[in-house]
This record gives structure tokens, C-alpha cells and sequence, in this order.
């Protein structure tokens, strides 16, 4: 099986060009309205296929990549912060693009744009749905029709999060850390000589975590070989404001081919648990607990950047409540107070697989 220039590093995806991509577990938003962005409330775990062969299904041995447990209804965004030089990240969601709502492709693409720009995107909440805003990913299993999958091509095949990553053509990149390395001395000289300058590039702060669940038990003993999967994709929630930025270079700063892709497979809690042999995370948070609990709640604004406009295709998107019934847990706005602003205007190669 070839590989795909994909680590884990803890439990970030490290993908050749210097991306890094970790999932984060969240609150679930309503249905309805708009919302603030929800808080990181800790990692999913990460896990090879490759090192549970003999427990995975055979076609995802096929496949290759990752597994992570995901729960019915549950929500997760995916975060880029660490991130260390310039790159193009197409997201696929069963195979289809979470920013252009087109089918996956080899070639980036600007009509629509079919990817997001690295390290500018700081994180993705959910699909490309709406002028400034994004409907949140929220897991449920294949089979329903309820998946972006199921809803955009009819057929639910793929399920779970595929990721590739086009790092920029060798001249861009080589000025790119040019420029980087002024800036830097400039940042340098400033802290020696007073005051910053101005010269130093915007920080980007993230929705940091405001204490992960508690500890899993004790691992269980695995079981036996499973010959098929329950398998989980992506359908989409409620709707937060969050802008998914415009590219601002020409194509063709791009590498033409892909430097690294994997396919990340969403595991049901009791399947972790027969795979791997260790528990799955706690259930997720209460929205409601952690709203009256004054928690904090994220809004985040960029002046400098241009926000993408949705496709007709990821617009007409349903919400998973039209498959699973009413969300009956109690929704609790958070007071103004608890908005946060966050921006004024290496271990075992992963096995790419057949996918």
C-alpha cells in the first residue's frame, strides 16, 4: 500500500508542505438562527488503520488513512493553527468538496474555489453554506441520506473526511520564507529597540479549549475481526458566522499535484472500542451546563480577507434534524458578555489507500 506523507503527531495530522490538522470535539449548535462560534472542548483521538488491520473492516483497510470516534449528532470542527508554511487544503466530506460543494478532485480549482488557504483559514467549522457563515459538521451514519454526501450526489459510498494538501510551487515558496525571515528580524530589532513596529504579521488567535472531558477508562480487550462498518459521514447543523476566505493569489502559485491526502474514517463508539481496545472519549458536553456555567462563546472578524461565496449546491444542504427528529436539547443563548472576540476587523507514516 503507498504511502501518503501523512504522521500523526499526537493527535494532529501532519501533511506534507507543513499543514496540520487536528479534529475538535464542540458544542452542538440549534437548528435554527445564527450563532456564535461554539468552543473547542478537546481532541479527538487519532489512530492509523494500518495498526488495527485485523479489526477494521477490508474496506478500510482498502482505503487506508486514520480513525476517530465520533458519537451520533455529534459535533467537531477542524482546526489549522499549527500550520507552518503557505499551502492549499482541499476538505472532502464523503467525496464532496466542503467549500464548493463540487465532487472531490486531484486539481485545485478557483470556479468555484474547491480549497482552503493555509495558514489564512485558521479553522473550519462546517460546509461553505451561507454569505459569511458555515452550517456546523455534525455526524451521523450512512444509510439515512442524511450526510452532505447522501444529499448532494444520492448515494452514500465515501462517508467520512478526506484531506489533500498542495503546497505553493517552489520560487513562491522560497520568496514566501524571504519575506518571513524580514519580518522576523524586523519583529526582532522592534523588542530590542522598544515598542513593536507594526511589522510583524496579524496573529490569529484560536477558540482555545476550555478543559477537555474527563479521561476515558480502562481500555477494553479487543474483539473479534469485523467484516463490515457501521460507518458515519458528515450532515450539517446549525449555522454560525464564520467566513471561508477567498484565495488571493493566482492558481498557478500552486503545486499541480497534491503533496499528501488522507482518508479519515469516523468510527462509532463501540466500534473504537472493538478495534482499538480502548474506550472512546466521554459523551460530549451539555450546551446548556456549559452556557450557564458563563463558559465562553467565539466571534471572530477579519476586515483583510474576502469571504467566499456559497454554491446553490452546499446552500440547499438540509440540517440532520430533517432525518433524526427535533434536537430536544435545550438551547441556552449565551448573554453578550460571554462572546469572545478573536480578531478586530511525527511517528509512523499513514497508508494511503484506494479512495
Amino acid at each position: 500500500m503507498a504511502g501518503s506523507g501523512v504522521r500523526i503527531d499526537g493527535n494532529t495530522l501532519r501533511l506534507p508542505g507543513g499543514v496540520a490538522v487536528r479534529f475538535v470535539r464542540t458544542l452542538r449548535l440549534p437548528e435554527t438562527g445564527t450563532h456564535p462560534l461554539p468552543p473547542g472542548l478537546g481532541e479527538f483521538p487519532v489512530r492509523r488503520v494500518a495498526d488495527h488491520a485485523d479489526t477494521v473492516p477490508p474496506e478500510w483497510r482498502a482505503r487506508g488513512g486514520v480513525m476517530l470516534p465520533v458519537y451520533l449528532r455529534e459535533a467537531m470542527w477542524l482546526s489549522f493553527s499549527r500550520t507552518t508554511e503557505p499551502a492549499a487544503l482541499q476538505v472532502g466530506v464523503g467525496k464532496v468538496c466542503a467549500v464548493s460543494g463540487r465532487p472531490w478532485s486531484d486539481r485545485l480549482a478557483r470556479d468555484p474555489q474547491n480549497y482552503v488557504v493555509l495558514p489564512r483559514q485558521p479553522w473550519l467549522d462546517g460546509i461553505n453554506s451561507g454569505k459569511g457563515t458555515v452550517r456546523q459538521f455534525v455526524a451521523v451514519p450512512l444509510g439515512l441520506g442524511a450526510t452532505v454526501e447522501g444529499q448532494v450526489t444520492g448515494e452514500e459510498v465515501w462517508g467520512g473526511v478526506q484531506l489533500q494538501s498542495f503546497p505553493l510551487k517552489e520560487p513562491q515558496l522560497t520568496e514566501w520564507r524571504r519575506r518571513e525571515r524580514e519580518r522576523a528580524e524586523a519583529r526582532r530589532r522592534s523588542r530590542a529597540g522598544g515598542p513593536a513596529g507594526g511589522f510583524g504579521a496579524p496573529m490569529t488567535m484560536m477558540a482555545s479549549a476550555q478543559g477537555a472531558p474527563g479521561a476515558p477508562g480502562a481500555p477494553a480487550a479487543p474483539g473479534a475481526p469485523q467484516t463490515g462498518g457501521a460507518a458515519m459521514g458528515l450532515g450539517v447543523g446549525g449555522t454560525m458566522r464564520q467566513e471561508v476566505y477567498r484565495d488571493e493569489r493566482p492558481l498557478t502559485d500552486w503545486s499541480e499535484q497534491p503533496a499528501g491526502r488522507v482518508f479519515v474514517h469516523l468510527v462509532t463508539p463501540p466500534q473504537w472500542r472493538r478495534i482499538t481496545g480502548e474506550a472512546p472519549p466521554p459523551s460530549p458536553v451539555d450546551r446548556a451546563a456549559y452556557t450557564n456555567a458563563g463558559l465562553p462563546w467565539y466571534d471572530y472578524y477579519d476586515a483583510d480577507a474576502e469571504d467566499l461565496a456559497p454554491t446553490d449546491t452546499l446552500e440547499e444542504v438540509k440540517p440532520v434534524g430533517e432525518w433524526l427528529g427535533d434536537d430536544l436539547d435545550p438551547w441556552q443563548p449565551p448573554s453578550a458578555d460571554q462572546v469572545t472576540p478573536l480578531k478586530d476587523a511525527p511517528g509512523k507514516p499513514v497508508e494511503d489507500g484506494e479512495w
